[in-house]
Parts: structure tokens; sequence; C-alpha cells
């Protein structure tokens, strides 16, 4: 398969190599602003053609999978123009910045009948897979109260236009909040919530920090945090009426060696370790192709489908307007 990047960040390097690495895909294309930038970018990752005019890559009838590095606040243009012309997406995370914009690029795709996916890459890994069997098992009873936690010194690297931490890094704890919900609730249910919450704002006017919590139908609570000034560390935790369930690993960074914790109250405690063949860049770029050439429109769940990426849209942006400063 053939992929096109659009820009040339840091995320951009990650995923070129995850491609390069996929024995039945193939960097084909960058495009980028920086005639610099993506010379470097060329000599490290060797795509067959490097252009700076984004509709030229877009009219490319070599290009099969368009991937969307640029800044959160873009996103929803470029979708809109790949779906246009006829290409299959898959842009990084967050989908979006606002819910006017999330249901335009939604539109765009549906209407022109393309595959979409977002890149919330962790999804796509077997340690989630795992979660979740262990989850469904039964193994820590009914789901009780949910606590997840993301931080990382990222505030210097982003741009102002992302609107800060939350969607730069709270769509993580976010999205698996909802997905380890989602197995006892139904989407109906978990749009059906109540929120609070506090933060702060950064240098740059967005917010940095924010703790929050949901109460979801009446029935389950989480306690989410983000903040993007300091850091890097993780925690996600279900609590359930048996026992919990603890990721050891970041589950948003899963590697080839993996640990989950299972614990039962007053009883046992044991690790479960989860051995995969890659990280999960290499995962995404595997269910990507596969999807695509299967004929579908989208992943499917538990990975990022479009029906949950534009419900965790409305969590993030819920939990944007609600955030007390």
């Amino acid at each position: 398969m053939k992929w096109a990047i659009i820009g040339t960040s840091f995320i951009s390097d990650v995923m070129a190599e995850a491609i390069n690495g996929d024995d039945k895909s193939e960097l084909y294309a960058v495009v980028g602003r920086s005639e610099a930038r993506l010379q470097a970018f060329a000599q490290k990752h060797h795509p067959q053609k490097i252009v700076t005019d984004f509709d030229v890559l877009l009219q490319d009838p070599d290009v099969e999978m368009v991937y969307i590095a640029l800044p959160n606040h873009l996103h929803h243009e470029f979708i809109i123009k790949a779906a246009q012309a006829g290409k299959a997406v898959l842009c990084e995370k967050s989908l979006s910045i606002d819910m006017e914009k999330t249901e335009q690029a939604l539109a765009a795709v549906k209407a022109h009948n393309v595959f979409f996916a977002e890149g919330l890459m962790y999804l796509c890994h077997p340690l989630i897979n795992k979660a979740l069997s262990l989850l469904n098992s039964g193994a820590i009873g009914d789901i009780q109260h949910v606590q997840a936690s993301y931080v990382a010194a990222i505030s210097q690297f982003v741009n102002p236009g992302s609107k800060g931490a939350l969607y730069n890094l709270g769509c993580y704890p976010l999205s698996l909040t909802y997905l380890v919900l989602s197995q006892m609730m139904t989407n109906q249910e978990l749009m059906d919530f109540e929120l609070s919450a506090y933060g702060k704002v950064g240098n740059d006017g967005n917010i940095c920090e924010s703790s929050a919590t949901f109460r979801f139908a009446n029935k389950v609570t989480a306690q989410l945090h983000t903040a993007e000034t300091y850091g890097l560390k993780h925690g996600f935790t279900v609590l359930g009426s048996k026992g919990c369930l603890t990721f050891i690993s970041n589950p948003w960074l899963p590697g080839e060696v993996n640990e989950l914790e299972l614990e039962i109250y007053e009883s046992t405690k044991e690790t479960v370790k989860v051995e995969a063949s890659g990280d999960a860049f290499y995962y995404q770029v595997r269910a990507i192709r596969e999807a695509f050439k299967s004929g579908r429109k989208s992943l499917e769940f538990p990975k990022a489908t479009l029906e949950t990426s534009e419900s965790v849209m409305r969590l993030l942006t819920a939990w944007e307007s609600a955030t007390k400063l």
C-alpha cells in the first residue's frame, strides 16, 4: 500500500519508520512547506517523492493512504481535502479541536465514502486486547470506577493552535476510559454524563493541566487528569466490585514487553505479561492496511471507529468547556 505523509513533524518520523517496517507498505510521498525539512526527512526515510504543494500530493493517482500529521487545528481542513480527492485517511489524534470542525470532517468522509481512522494507535496493540479480555472475563467483577492520568513535558514542542493538554494528551486517558466503559454501557449511556473540572492556563493561553470527574448515566464515575508542562507519567486503573486492573506499562506507548497487574481485593495480586511483535505504530500500520485492502471504510471496534472518535471528541470538548480556570 502506497502511503503519503502530510507534514514533517516528530510524529511523521515515527510513522515513517513504522510504514517502512511493514513489508506490504511503501512510503511513497511526503509533503511539507519547508524544502530543507523535506530534504532531511527524505534522507532519513527515503520516500519516492517529496513535494511542497499539498494539492499536487492529493491529486497523485498513486497515493492510496494519506497520513495527516499536522497540528490539531488543521486536521479537519486536510481530512476534507483528502476525502474530496478520494483518498483514504489516517489522521493523527485528536480528530479536531471542536465539534463543528469534527462534524465537517466526518461529513466529508461519509459523503465521499472513503476510509477514515483517527490515529489512536495504542488501540491496535495486543496490550489493549488483553486488558479488555481480563475485564470481560469478570475477573474484577462489575466496573465501578476508572482512575486515569497522563502527563508529559511537551508544551514547548506543540503548536498553540492545538489547544493544549486536553487535545494533545487528555485524549489518551479519555479514549481508553470510553473504551473500558463501553464494555458495560451503551454509547447512549456514555453520552449521558455529568462533569466537573478544574485546570490551569499555560504560557500559550491554552489549558496546560486539568482534572475532571465524570459520572456516566448516574452509574459509573471516572477521574481523569492530564498535564503537558511536566513529567512523563502514566496511570490507569479500573476498579471493580471484586478487584482492580492496573496498567503497569504505559497503555498509550506499549512496546514488545508489557505488564498489567490484576488484584483481587484482600486476596491476590498477579502480574500479567503481554508480549508483542512491536510498538503501537507497528500494529497501527498493519491494521490500517488490512482494513483498507479488505474494502472496509474504517477500523473495527475496539480500534478507533468513526462513531467512537466522534463520541470521544464530544467528551473532550465537554471537558474543555467544563474546566474552571
